[in-house]
């Protein structure tokens, strides 16, 4: 898988034979069959590995976070979701974009949304914030994030990238917030009817 990621980031998916991948790995074909029907395997297993790399990048830097602090929770989770794309974007693109496209459904199930998913039910749970449905909230905020990421990826300057990183986290807070206040004016609102 290493010997293929670096020769699709050489050469692109659709230049890179069974054959190249083998011989840059130095195994035999018989050997890639064992693991691998086709180049398209690797291409979903390299696909696996970008997204479980990110969740433990993530994982990591929310763990330093004070467990009962949601909201810088909540921000360390975008802004290092964030980072993870913006730190991968070649790869990230090579794999989500240039090569056969992936399943749709990745981006309303995926373990990245099933992990945001868990921490907005966690901070709903521990009343830091009042969300009606944590899972599309969490898809929302992934598609959102990612469609920014992507927006411009080339060529952006350290300025704009911390600008970006920023927005990022405001926006979510924004987001989260807003959801909480409608939720609680919604509560008021059915106390107050006979």
């Amino acid at each position: 898988m290493t010997a293929a990621e670096r020769l699709f980031l050489e050469k692109g998916v659709e230049n890179t034979s069974i054959e190249d991948m083998t011989s840059g790995a130095a195994v035999s074909k018989g050997s890639f069959y064992l693991h691998f029907t086709s180049k398209a395997d690797v291409v979903e297993a390299l696909r696996n590995d970008f997204v479980e790399n990110l969740v433990s990048f993530i994982t990591a830097k929310v763990e330093r976070e004070h467990e009962g602090d949601w909201s810088a929770r909540l921000t360390t989770w975008v802004t290092a979701c964030a980072e993870g794309y913006l730190n991968a974007t070649r790869l990230h693109h090579l794999l989500f974009s240039a090569a056969p496209a992936p399943a749709r459904k990745g981006l309303t199930q995926n373990i990245l949304i099933d992990d945001l998913r868990d921490l907005l039910e966690a901070g709903c749970r521990d009343h830091a914030w009042s969300l009606e449905d944590p899972a599309f909230t969490a898809v929302f905020l992934f598609n959102a994030l990612h469609a920014v990421v992507d927006q411009g990826e080339k060529g952006r300057s350290a300025e704009e990238r911390d600008a970006l990183l920023r927005n990022i986290r405001l926006h979510t807070q924004r987001i989260i917030s807003a959801s909480a206040i409608e939720t609680i004016k919604a509560g008021a609102g059915d106390q107050r009817s006979p």
